[in-house]
């Protein structure tokens, strides 16, 4: 008989949950303009109140992504990413309810603090349900959720708002995520030891030939994780870590300014209506998930032909980082809708593709403890999520475009870039076993 498959029944389940995570946490991007003349903003504060907004769920994401890891580690991510769902689906419904500034504020901010777990309790699911051989291939396969999120996300919410009002919409956003819950708690356990889905054949593969022991109880499992001394001296000292974090902060920057300004701009610098901007969104996310699924095969590949870390997570990160600030830089200079398209779309699937890269590094040199690890990672772009938002609306509003922001985002790419050549050494720093 050939052994169980159901490793890549996790993986769809994980890439469902992202994918329903993205589409809530970008859809007040495509909704704000709406929102701003029901709730009577005032005209000449309009793109620092919208910043705001924007930037708000960062506010608690940035908490619980930290927090997350830490709860994914020491209680599961079956129970963490359930309890997380519910709470930012609920949260969704809320944002729909808001009747101020105020209220719809603090709808974002509770949004944040429920999906901060999500991508903590992914890693976590991933680091115990795949052997180190499949591991960014699995990441590319549940992270190509978040640029498909926003390529699918843009039509079908842009409809969504047509026809059922901004506050409708996020009702219909809420019902999604509900839906999700009962088969995460059926189907999912924290390791795959524990589920009645998996053979011992695939067992033995996803322990890289090592058995597995079924009848060792969950309580034992969680405490071989949490005996790890010196966690925090190592995750806040790691050169390579480090650099990951920082070089995930760039990411971040690029992610929230065209997942919460794209819109905007496009409305503002080639005057297009909501419909349009719906259909001109897909392209560059698509780009970003077609780049973001090769390169995940493609850096498992690389470390199965080479064996070094280094070739096969850091120099996608840095070369891709590269490649992205360059390609910024057409568009400050032509105004062309046709150019736009082009190098804004190579910018965002340049700029994502070595998302699963980055996650990977967590498991390699902290897999025990990948969680926390993780949500130290996310924190920074938690952070670059509350950043780039707000920044990029105060500089549009008092430069009256959108240039300067492109500049900032070249620099920080270059940044990243120079961090990661020079201190992302994945194969020669200590790891935590």
């Amino acid at each position: 008989m050939r052994p169980t498959r159901f490793r890549w029944i996790i993986i769809a389940l994980i890439f469902a949950i992202t994918l329903i995570n993205y589409i809530d946490r970008s859809a007040i991007s495509y909704a704000i303009g709406d929102i701003a003349r029901d709730l009577n903003f005032n005209q000449h504060d309009k793109n620092l109140y919208s910043g705001f907004i924007l930037a708000a769920f960062s506010i608690g994401y940035t908490l619980t992504t930290f927090l997350g890891g830490i709860f994914a580690d020491r209680y599961g991510a079956r129970v963490t990413l359930f309890w997380a769902a519910l709470s930012w689906s609920l949260a969704s419904g809320l944002t729909g309810l808001a009747a101020g500034f105020t209220m719809l504020a603090c709808a974002r901010v509770a949004l944040g603090v429920a999906e901060g777990p999500n991508f903590p309790s992914m890693n976590r699911g991933i680091a115990d349900w795949l052997s180190s051989r499949e591991r960014a291939i699995a990441l590319s396969n549940s992270l190509v959720a978040v640029p498909l999120a926003l390529a699918v996300g843009a039509p079908i919410v842009t409809q969504l708002i047509l026809h059922a009002g901004w506050r409708g919409m996020f009702i219909v956003l809420m019902i999604l995520g509900l839906v999700w819950l009962p088969l995460w708690w059926i189907l999912f356990r924290d390791f795959p030891e524990h589920s009645h889905y998996v053979d011992a054949a695939e067992l033995a593969h996803i322990r890289e030939g090592k058995a597995g022991d079924r009848e060792i109880d969950s309580r034992t499992l969680f405490q071989r994780r949490r005996n790890v001394r010196g966690l925090w001296k190592f995750l806040l000292s790691n050169p390579t870590l480090l650099a990951n974090d920082w070089s995930f902060f760039v990411f971040g920057y690029f992610l929230f300014f065209f997942m919460t300004w794209l819109p905007t701009y496009l409305e503002t610098a080639y005057r297009l209506d909501l419909r349009q901007v719906g259909l001109f969104s897909i392209l560059p996310w698509l780009t970003a998930a077609f780049f973001l699924w090769i390169f995940g095969y493609l850096s498992d590949a690389l470390l199965r032909n080479t064996g070094k870390l280094r070739i096969a997570r850091s120099h996608p990160i840095w070369i891709s980082q590269l490649l992205a600030g360059l390609c910024i830089l057409p568009v400050v200079f032509v105004h062309n809708l046709a150019v736009m398209l082009v190098f804004i779309s190579l910018a965002v699937g340049l700029g994502m593709s070595a998302n699963a890269a980055f996650y990977a590094v967590n498991v390699d040199v902290a897999k025990e403890r990948s969680g926390t690890a993780l949500g130290v990672m996310d924190t920074f772009f938690a952070i670059s999520g509350f950043v780039a938002p707000l920044a990029t609306g105060w500089i549009v509003e008092w430069t009256h475009g959108f240039n300067g922001a492109f500049w900032l985002m070249s620099v920080l790419a270059l940044s990243s870039v120079l961090v990661v050549i020079l201190f992302h050494h994945p194969d020669r720093c200590i790891r935590l076993e």
